[in-house]
């Protein structure tokens, strides 16, 4: 049985990565995985997930244009910081009257305000987190993620939003760079571009963020460089300045697409029931209330045009 199940999951994985599938049937590939036969390889699948995320991100820079990159970093500096800021003060606020003990809280609260997943990794461990309060925050982000993944892209279409308008929204609601850019590329390359490079921008606030939270904590902890975001700058400017290799560059792009697929089967198949049963009910209204608060005001705030590129 076992055997058979592993058999299964590496196929599903390579339908995936081959592109037979969409990224939001990949990602319910995955979570039906997850729920129903579990995931036979639960540390490969965390191990690779992160990688191919981080190699899939910087592929998806040969598709991307500097200026456009370097535009959507300068204009949104200081929208990012008012929404990191306004998130953190909600989410610990909401934590503080559900009563949420330990880490968790606040952990969600990180995950929502920057960049999901590899947020609540990098803060952990200054933390000191406990492996339940990890998975608490993971799972309820993962779930969201999930959700997000597949709503958004018809919220875009059916409140008429433009695509830079539906990329901005995407990068400033959705937690995890992977889902950010699997509901902006259904939407439409130019919201693909934005909203990836929003996001990747406001993943850079994981260092200062870090920094803050170990002098608070007072922790000694080693703090992770988000360096892939790094490497899609470059790839952003290999992309712009060297045209002719534009053939080599487009497979790359597209090779990080079909990446991005395959990574979102991997995390999906991550939520288990064991998982869903440690969550509980506060952490999850937290995040969920947190996530429905910052989606509405941050969509309100587009379309009034009080937030744009």
């Amino acid at each position: 049985m076992l055997h058979a199940k592993r058999v299964l999951f590496v196929l599903t994985f390579l339908t995936c990565l081959s592109g037979f599938l969409s990224p939001p049937l990949a990602l319910a590939s995955g979570i039906l995985f997850g729920l129903f036969l579990g995931n036979p390889f639960p540390r490969e699948s965390r191990i690779g997930s992160r990688f191919l995320l981080q190699a899939a991100v910087v592929a998806l820079g040969f598709g991307m244009n500097l200026s456009a990159v370097l535009r959507a970093g300068r204009s949104g500096f200081l929208y990012t910081a008012l929404g990191i800021l306004f998130t953190l003060g909600v989410g610990l606020a909401l934590g503080k009257w559900l009563r949420i003990g330990g880490n968790s809280a606040y952990l969600t609260t990180v995950g929502t305000a920057i960049c999901g997943g590899s947020a609540i990794a990098a803060i952990a461990p200054i933390l000191h987190a406990e492996e339940d309060e990890i998975a608490v925050s993971l799972v309820t982000v993962f779930i969201l993620n999930s959700v997000a993944l597949f709503v958004f892209p018809p919220l875009g279409h059916l409140l008429l939003l433009s695509q830079p308008q539906f990329g901005l929204w995407a990068a400033l609601a959705i937690h995890d760079t992977s889902s950010v850019v699997g509901a902006a590329s259904r939407f439409g390359q130019v919201a693909l571009e934005v909203g990836t490079t929003v996001k990747l921008a406001r993943a850079l606030w994981i260092v200062p963020l870090a920094l803050v939270t170990a002098a608070v904590k007072r922790s000694k902890a080693k703090i992770q460089f988000p360096w892939f975001i790094l490497y899609f700058c470059l790839a952003a400017i290999l992309n712009s300045y060297l045209p002719r290799f534009s053939p080599v560059f487009s497979g790359l792009f597209q090779a990080g697409r079909l990446g991005l697929t395959a990574t979102l089967f991997l995390i999906g198949g991550s939520i288990s029931r064991d998982a869903l049963r440690r969550v509980g009910w506060p952490p999850l209204v937290q995040g969920i209330v947190l996530w429905i608060i910052v989606g509405t005001t941050s969509l309100l705030l587009i379309c009034s045009g009080w937030i744009h590129l």
